[in-house]
């Protein structure tokens, strides 16, 4: 067996350049959502189709994790954010010139699916920070992915309404993901830390993934606190828009994009988070968060008719969350370089799984028994994830999983890189 190459190292502005990145990208998955009301009124078709056009985009954001940020581990990493930056400028201009609601949900589905960009981001930029700063260089590109997702509805929203268009949008993204096409692929790396020739074929490739998740505890542990702490903020998001609109409060549906705008607090203090995994080890981080978590829903569990306490407690949930993806990814990432992008994969899949129970039990409950439900239900989350790090706390003198382990377990580098091929 060959032994892998060095890392490359990281170029002067990388970091940047990898967070605007993530968050051009990632907005592409969220901006439609608040013009879907336009999308009706101009298509003449109803809002449940209209809402197609958002579902299309979480379909195919799930389908682009699983079947194509796998291929980081093989592929050579300019060469694949080259096709999918072009792929996803193309899809969102087809989209702005999409006739019918089909049309634009088919162009929805295949930019979501090819803007897996930051997925693919993440671990390349775990590869390349320097010893023992992995947990920064996350927390940066991780603050530029949050950041992204909560502002990308509300200057949607905006354009919208300054241009009388939903489709300026779609123009607008698709600009902006053409230039990030001349800049972004000067700074990945060609094949990332992984240098060594991997010949594995695509569904061996595919087949690998779910053996990974009885090999490596670290994954298990960040993808269970990942599911719980995401469920928790799937819930709140979910039905924020309805118990707005209800009594005593009676606000419109904007006032819930605007609470994206109110959370940018909440989700730059996260950024620190990485220092802190890095300084303190990823437990230290996951305990912080879950704190950060619970303490937002008691605030809406207790004040939730109250403006000021719901952007008190959505600004703590932004940093819970964020905190939690930050030191659940600093943790799997220190695992074997070989199969970093395969990992993320598995953890981005847990939270996907976890949010779509989340949503759809919280919608549930809301209608049934009102806000209060919702609350307690986040709380249930919390506490799950509350226990599974108490039990991985008690066990942690236990037998390691392998060289490097027990020091993963309290520090952010990676482990030196192995094959996976016997």
């Amino acid at each position: 067996m060959t032994p892998p190459s060095p890392a490359p190292a990281m170029k002067r502005g990388t970091i940047p350049v990898f967070a605007v990145a993530t968050a051009i990208t990632v907005a592409n998955i969220y901006f439609t959502q608040p013009l879907l009301e336009r999308i009706a009124l101009d298509l003449g078709v109803s809002s449940t189709a209209a809402g197609g056009v958002a579902t299309a985009g979480q379909i195919g954001y799930a389908l682009g994790i699983v079947a194509i940020v796998p291929l980081a581990d093989r592929a050579p990493l300019r060469s694949v954010s080259r096709i999918l930056l072009a792929v996803t400028a193309i899809a969102l201009l087809a989209g702005a010139l999409a006739p019918s609601i089909a049309l634009l949900s088919l162009a929805t589905l295949v930019l979501s699916t090819t803007t897996v960009v930051p997925q693919i981001i993440m671990p390349t930029v775990a590869s390349l920070a320097a010893k023992g700063q992995a947990g920064r260089a996350l927390g940066a590109v991780g603050t530029g992915l949050t950041l992204g997702a909560l502002l990308s509805r509300t200057v949607s929203g905006a354009l919208s309404q300054a241009t009388g268009t939903w489709r300026a949008d779609y123009f607008a993204a698709a600009l902006v993901t053409a230039c990030l096409l001349f800049v972004l692929p000067r700074y990945m790396p060609e094949r990332g830390a992984n240098t060594g020739k991997d010949t594995t074929g695509y569904l061996k490739l595919l087949a690998s993934m779910p053996p990974l998740v009885l090999r490596h505890p670290s994954l298990r542990l960040s993808a269970l606190l990942g599911a719980g702490v995401y469920g928790a903020f799937s819930s709140f998001w979910a039905t924020l828009a309805f118990h707005l609109s209800q009594k005593p409060l009676e606000l419109g549906p904007a006032a819930a994009g605007l609470f994206g705008l109110s959370s940018v607090p909440g989700a730059l203090a996260a950024r620190y988070s990485g220092r802190l995994s890095d300084r303190y080890g990823p437990d230290t981080v996951n305990v912080i968060a879950l704190a950060s978590a619970t303490t937002a829903f008691l605030v809406f569990l207790l004040d939730g008719d109250s403006l000021a306490a719901l952007v008190i407690g959505c600004n703590l949930l932004g940093y819970g969350t964020t905190s939690a993806q930050i030191a659940n990814q600093t943790r799997i990432f220190a695992g074997p370089v070989a199969v970093r992008a395969r990992l993320n994969t598995l953890y981005m899949f847990s939270l996907f799984a976890s949010a779509a129970v989340g949503s759809a039990l919280a919608v549930a409950l809301f209608e049934s028994h009102g806000w209060t439900a919702v609350a307690l239900e986040g709380m249930a989350f919390l506490a799950i994830a509350a226990l599974i790090l108490t039990v991985h706390a008690v066990n942690r003198h236990g037998p390691p999983e392998g060289p490097g382990t027990r020091r993963a377990s309290h520090a952010a580098h990676p482990e030196p890189a192995v094959s996976e091929h016997r």
